[in-house]
């Protein structure tokens, strides 16, 4: 208890620094008034470039909070990219809005009206006012965790990321849900949590879509599970959200040690390549052209040095030079690579010209001397 106190401190705390609006939104859609609060990333103002991805949050009465704080927590630490979060308040009116037919377990109704409102008003309003990428993710807890699968259902749906929690399933979403997801032609972030004290039906037809999910073999999906002993139904969001984001985002994180060592290390191609895949599917979910870290050199230098296939230094020193062409990263790797593939006086020379380059990562120019002289005393240089 004395551990989430503090995150919510926290989370209080740092909204200090980030942008929260509270807007009214006319919807013909609902025939009312609905309030929504947006937070924005700290840096919106600074970059009239910049793009961010979009969290639509239900219940946003009190979810907004749980899930606004998390957003800016990784953010800052970069281990997801700066996000735009929007709550719908459902204060009074969730029962009405998660409303579905007996028979097919479709929306109707007020139900079908709050559809439609998120995908056909409150989504494209947002996209005309804000600076907002294809990447959206949409979380509900309870009933609207149920809801938030509809979007799914669509023939292109609207988000590419679903975070549902404790789920008061539908009957006949447990047939849909994992239908739709073994069709998926896009990749799609589908993660499911519930924890011990939920009611039986939660638990149960929680397992139920587990099982079934569980089972699909499509590349296009990243599916995640969490189950939880102690939280109650209220508070299994402050548990959950923390691990969808990570899950969501691991692609952005810097190469973890398990990363390294349980597929790095294990590639049967070259991890350079690995390397650009990563960053290349970065930009394309999150049209975020993210520079390389210096800490995932590090990591293909590592795994390069243990598998001993010093051919990939070359590839490796390029992209170091072009990421940080005032540093002596590239050069160090080139050298590297010549000096394992028998071309000792270039790499000599190599080492050398890296001394009017800047320090990093541990590299200095005492020991680029050292390398070159090691070189030259070893061949008469």
């Amino acid at each position: 208890m004395k551990q989430l106190l503090v995150v919510l401190f926290f989370f209080t705390v740092n909204f200090t620094t980030s942008q929260v609006k509270y807007e009214t939104f006319q919807s013909s859609r609902l025939g009312e008034e609905r309030q929504i609060k947006i937070q924005l990333p700290r840096g919106y103002d600074s970059s009239q470039e910049k793009v961010y991805p979009l969290f639509v949050v239900f219940d946003g009465d009190y979810m907004f909070e749980v899930v606004a704080g998390n957003v800016d927590y990784y953010s800052y630490w970069e281990d997801m990219p700066e996000a735009i979060v929007v709550g719908i308040n459902q204060l009074g009116k969730r029962y009405d809005d998660c409303m579905y037919s007996e028979q097919n377990s479709l929306p109707i109704e007020t139900g079908a009206a709050f559809f439609e409102f998120v995908g056909m008003e409150l989504v494209p309003y947002l996209e005309r006012n804000y600076r907002i990428t294809n990447f959206k993710v949409v979380v509900g807890h309870g009933e609207t965790a149920n809801f938030i699968n509809y979007f799914l259902l669509k023939s292109n749906p609207l988000f590419q990321g679903y975070i549902s929690i404790s789920p008061e399933l539908a009957p006949d979403i447990i047939d849909y849900v994992p239908e739709r997801l073994g069709k998926l032609q896009s990749k799609t972030f589908y993660y499911l949590a519930y924890t011990n004290n939920d009611s039986k039906s939660i638990k149960q037809m929680s397992q139920a879509l587990n099982k079934d999910v569980s089972l699909i073999e499509n590349e296009k999906l990243q599916y995640i599970f969490n189950s939880f002993e102690r939280p109650s139904h209220y508070s299994v969001p402050a548990h959950a959200i923390p691990g969808a984001l990570e899950s969501i985002f691991k692609v952005f994180q810097p190469i973890s040690k398990q990363e390294y060592k349980e597929t790095i290390l294990k590639l049967e191609t070259s991890p350079v390549d690995y390397l650009v895949e990563k960053y290349q599917t970065i930009l394309d979910l999150f049209a975020l052209d993210k520079q390389i870290l210096v800490n995932d050199f590090k990591a293909i230098a590592a795994a390069i040095e243990k598998n001993e296939e010093y051919e990939y230094y070359e590839a490796l020193g390029k992209m170091a030079r072009k990421h940080y062409p005032k540093t002596m990263l590239g050069n160090y790797y080139l050298a590297r690579f010549y000096e394992e593939t028998g071309e000792p006086k270039r790499a000599m020379r190599t080492y050398q010209s890296a001394y009017i380059l800047d320090e990093i990562a541990g590299l200095t120019k005492d020991l680029m001397l050292e390398k070159a002289d090691l070189i030259k005393a070893d061949f008469g240089y």
